[in-house]
């Protein structure tokens, strides 16, 4: 191992140990560098290139595990379904299918990806404001366990096409409890003000309406008042109270609960931020609804796939500005679009053994794609890097490869997957034929002539 490793970085920012001493699945080798389980980044970018995309299987069951456990220590009778639109890879799906978990899903897409990785329709929950007529029909013909509504326009076209199949859906209704949870405002879910849900006031109503309505049969709450929560439990007890509220009332009035989706959100800690633990939610859930006896739902993403992942990247060049030292690389905004649409902060390791414990000076980490904000980081205390150097972000596994694009016509990264000492590609990187298919040429074009 190499030691020790550098301290002196910006005061706001934690040092490279401290980096590598929060993430177990990472170690940094004498001979190897950054290593993800017990392969070295360096032998994963020789036989994949960069950029790509590294998922660790180990830390993905760990933390799968470290949910459930937190759930069944809280006495809950939980189940969990995962957001497959933290990371819908493939084989990300199936170990976490192996783990027991489900899937909350939000399009059509994402039912298949779910179904093709052994997900089974009855732990498949469809969320989302805005699903069509055909993907509705896919819910009823695979008989998936809960369709969330999300309003009373939904209701109405869901309780005509399940008629029209002869088909009676599970509906959960996902009710707005107007609770602030201090996160990014682009990622809040559960104020009065975001499109999500239905208003507290109109719930029991409409809930009552869900029974009359045919080819419908209400099941559940659900809730979720949005992503990456890291400001403590007061806003999970404040939305899981009202949901509590409203379940009693619905019972009161003879109206099936059956259970309760309380959503996900569970933030981690990009930086050096506090994050609530799996077992601060487990007992915010238990202390609120656990008195109902009712099973909860939950639907955790970025906290499950978030950390497990990293973007590798190959510095292009390094260039010296005008008092600014910038560091290209081969990764763009079209890759890892975070810092970019949010300002997110990741942190950024070199992968070289060498590179770890050289000087550290300020840089700003840049892509090639040609906008201005293509920035990951700006002064970042990094050493200097030669072209070809490798470095990774930390914690990119969510809402990572999922967002990318094509832009500046930039293929697909490749996805790779460690387990112990092995790894595959899970997805290969993206061809420029690839990129081309599906493009045609009008007739009138073919020649190459104007009219």
């Amino acid at each position: 191992m190499v030691s020790p490793l550098p301290f002196a970085q910006a005061d706001a920012d934690p040092s490279f140990a401290e980096m590598l001493a929060a993430r177990p699945h990472l170690s940094l080798h004498a001979l190897d560098g950054l290593t993800v389980e017990e392969v070295p980044l360096a032998r994963i970018a020789a036989a994949a290139g960069t950029p790509t995309w590294v998922y660790s299987a180990g830390a993905l069951r760990r933390r799968a595990r470290a949910l459930q456990a937190a759930l069944a220590g809280a006495g809950l009778r939980a189940s969990v379904h995962y957001a497959v639109k933290a990371n819908g890879n493939l084989a990300v799906l199936r170990v976490l299918a192996a783990e027991g978990f489900g899937a909350d899903v939000v399009s059509e897409g994402e039912l298949r990806l779910a179904r093709a990785a052994g997900i089974p329709a009855s732990a498949i929950v469809f969320s989302g404001v805005g699903k069509t007529e055909r993907e509705l029909r896919l819910a009823l013909a695979e008989d998936i366990v809960q369709i969330n509504i999300e309003s009373a326009e939904e209701a109405a076209m869901l309780s005509a096409v399940a008629a029209s199949l002869g088909r009676v859906a599970r509906v959960g209704l996902r009710v707005n409890p107007d609770v602030d949870a201090q996160t990014h405002a682009k990622i809040t879910t559960g104020r009065s003000e975001n499109k999500f849900g239905v208003a507290f006031e109109d719930a029991p109503a409409l809930y009552a309406r869900l029974a009359e309505l045919p080819g419908l049969r209400p099941v559940g709450i659900a809730m979720h008042i949005g992503s990456q929560i890291t400001s403590g439990m007061a806003a999970y007890r404040a939305a899981y109270a009202r949901m509590a509220e409203m379940a009693q009332a619905l019972m009161a009035r003879g109206l099936p609960v059956e259970h309760l989706d309380c959503g996900g959100g569970l933030g981690i800690p990009y930086r050096d931020e506090p994050a609530p633990s799996p077992e601060a939610l487990a007992g915010a859930i238990a202390a609120t609804l656990g008195p109902l006896g009712l099973p909860v739902m939950l639907e955790p993403g970025r906290w499950i796939a978030g950390p497990p992942g990293l973007l590798l990247s190959s510095v292009v060049l390094q260039k010296q500005g005008a008092g600014r030292r910038f560091l290209v690389l081969d990764a763009g905004m079209n890759d890892l679009v975070r810092p970019t649409m949010y300002d997110a902060w990741h942190g950024i390791l070199p992968v070289a053994p060498a590179d770890c414990t050289a000087a550290l000076s300020p840089a700003d980490v840049v892509g090639p794609v040609c906008e201005t904000g293509d920035t990951f980081a700006r002064g970042r205390a990094l050493p200097s890097l030669q072209p070809g150097a490798l470095v990774a972000f930390l914690d990119a596994g969510a809402y990572g490869a999922v967002m990318s694009s094509t832009y500046n016509a930039r293929p697909l990264a490749a996805e790779v997957l460690v387990d112990g000492a092995r790894f595959a590609v899970v997805r290969e990187r993206q061809g420029f034929e690839a990129m081309l298919a599906g493009q045609q040429t009008p007739d009138w074009l073919a020649g190459g002539g104007a009219p």
